[in-house]
This record gives C-alpha cells, sequence and structure tokens, in this order.
C-alpha cells in the first residue's frame, strides 16, 4: 500500500473515537432529567446524587425515612414533586411511619405543602398536650384556624376512606412545614397519630378533596442564587447532559457518543481517565476533512 494512503487511514483511526452509548439518561421513565438531577453516579450534580435515582422506568426520591417515587420535576421554578405510597388520600386510608427530610439535603418544603394528621390520640399526642420538642404551652401545635384547618378537616371527612377511620374529626390535625423542626422530620408514632396527608395544590376547589393534588412538593436549591450554571446551559444546549467526574468531582459534559467534554458536545475536548484529551467530534471531522484535503493536492 501506498506509504501517504497508510498514514492516511492510521491518522483516519486514531482520530475517530470509539462509539459508545451515552451513560447519563435524558429521561427516567416519562421524567425529563435535567441538570442538576442524574440518572445515576456520575450524572446531573453531586450533591443530589443520594437522594435521587433511576431504575429504568420509575425516578425516585430518598430520605432516611423512606424512598419515594417522583411523579415531577418543575425545573422553572425549581419544585420536586413526591408521591408517598403510605399517605391517606381521599381515595384509600392506610398506617404510615410518616415522612421526613435529611437536616443536610438540598431540599425544602415547598410552601403551598400542607400536612393533616389523623386519628392523633387527643389524650396522648403532644400535638394536644403542647410538649413536644420542649413545648411546654398549653397550645396544641395545630392550625385549628377556619380556612387552614377546620375546613380542610371537614372536607378531608367527607372522604369515605377517611371515614372509615372510624376517628373522630377532632382527632385530625392541620399543620405548616415550618413546624416540623430544624430536621423536617414528622414522626407519627411520637406524634401518637394513625395516618397522614399532605397536599400541595386544591386546584382552586378547597371544599372538593377528591380534585386535590395530594403528595409533597419539594423546593430544591443547587447554588445559593440558584443560578443555573452557563457550563451545564451550554452542554444541554449540545445535546449533552451535565455530569461530573473525577476525585473532585469537577464537571464534565456527557454526549451521545458516550464521550465526556470538558465544556459541550459541540466544541469540547473529550477526556479519558481525565488525562489524555482529544478534540470533540466535530473538530475531528473538520481535520480529518483538512488532511483529506492536503493528501488530494499533494496527489
Amino acid at each position: 500500500m501506498n506509504r501517504h494512503r497508510l498514514t492516511l487511514v492510521l491518522l483516519v483511526l486514531v482520530l475517530v473515537p470509539s462509539v459508545r452509548s451515552q451513560i447519563c439518561r435524558r429521561f427516567c421513565g416519562d421524567i425529563q432529567l435535567r441538570y442538576p438531577f442524574g440518572s445515576g453516579p456520575g450524572c446531573g450534580d453531586p450533591r443530589f446524587t443520594k437522594y435521587i435515582s433511576c431504575n429504568e422506568t420509575m425516578l425516585t426520591f430518598t430520605t432516611h425515612t423512606g424512598s419515594y417515587p417522583i411523579t415531577n420535576i418543575d425545573y422553572a421554578n425549581e419544585i420536586l414533586y413526591v408521591s408517598d405510597p403510605s399517605m391517606s388520600t381521599c381515595f384509600c386510608t392506610q398506617p404510615s411511619k410518616g415522612f421526613g427530610l435529611d437536616w443536610d439535603a438540598p431540599f425544602t418544603f415547598q410552601d403551598d405543602t400542607v400536612f393533616a394528621l389523623l386519628g392523633c390520640s387527643l389524650d396522648s399526642s403532644p400535638m394536644y398536650k403542647g410538649a413536644f420538642r420542649g413545648n411546654t404551652s398549653d397550645v396544641p401545635q395545630c392550625d385549628d384556624t377556619e380556612i387552614a384547618g377546620t375546613n380542610l378537616c371537614s372536607a378531608l371527612y367527607a372522604c369515605q376512606p377517611i371515614r372509615q377511620l372510624n376517628v373522630p374529626i377532632t382527632t385530625c390535625c392541620v399543620y405548616a412545614p415550618v413546624d416540623l423542626g430544624p430536621t423536617f422530620e414528622m414522626d407519627l408514632q411520637k406524634l401518637q397519630c394513625k395516618a397522614y396527608t399532605a397536599t400541595y395544590s386544591f386546584d382552586r376547589q378547597e371544599m372538593n378533596p377528591e380534585a386535590w393534588k395530594f403528595g409533597v412538593a419539594l423546593k430544591y436549591k443547587f447554588n445559593v442564587k440558584n443560578e443555573y450554571p452557563i457550563y451545564c446551559i451550554n452542554c444541554e444546549k449540545s445535546d449533552g447532559v451535565c455530569a461530573y467526574t473525577g476525585m473532585y468531582d469537577d464537571f464534565t459534559c456527557n454526549c451521545r457518543s458516550g464521550l465526556n467534554t470538558s465544556t459541550d458536545c459541540e466544541f469540547g475536548f473529550y477526556w479519558s481517565s481525565g488525562i489524555m484529551l482529544l478534540p470533540s467530534s466535530k473538530g475531528i471531522w473538520s481535520l480529518i476533512s483538512a488532511v483529506l484535503l492536503l493528501f488530494w493536492i499533494s496527489f
């Protein structure tokens, strides 16, 4: 074979990267995955990895109290919606251990989330005795105002499954997440309550619980001002997925080819083990075209 042609073939083989599948997924089931969330270790923001996981079809949120299916993500408003299979709703009731957030998790309860404790003991529940978390006052820690408390409990008790708990409406206690304490934990065993429910939207039908959106809305935060990182914007615009790599969790853009780039998938630099850098695919083909042109001219 002509020496020039052999050189050209070897050059092309060296420059063209091997084709692999993209490691970080864009969807988990029907939920789109964008920064700061990822489909597994190495994807998204490392601070969220231990809380968010994907098992092919279901995106799951995990805390010290359990694992909960994620039903939706509102990226524009930074809100994560989760459901608790042990939560009572207008359609079913069941005993529950409660719900809580890890104290150091990058999540807080969204302001619209309202919790209602059901079947609380009027005799022993600290919610009524005022002794929970060191509170020695005689004032119950329930919101008994007409709108937030009384009406909500009355509406809930219009649901047949709730009525089947066979407990008086006075054992229903409504309160906002701000009362859950610094660890954001609602331990129903300590509170002496049988079950709980939570809603994040009444859908303008406060007295029709069948129209309510049951679940927990969580506000997430990935930096002080929640400003979307510019390098991640560029990565996603180039059809990549924001990820991280190395000992120090350095940013990397995971491309459809399966390779990583330090910038984006259009004009980045691929790396392998964080050491060897190769031009991006677009740069590779530009370089190959230039080499072919030079060889064509030389002949």
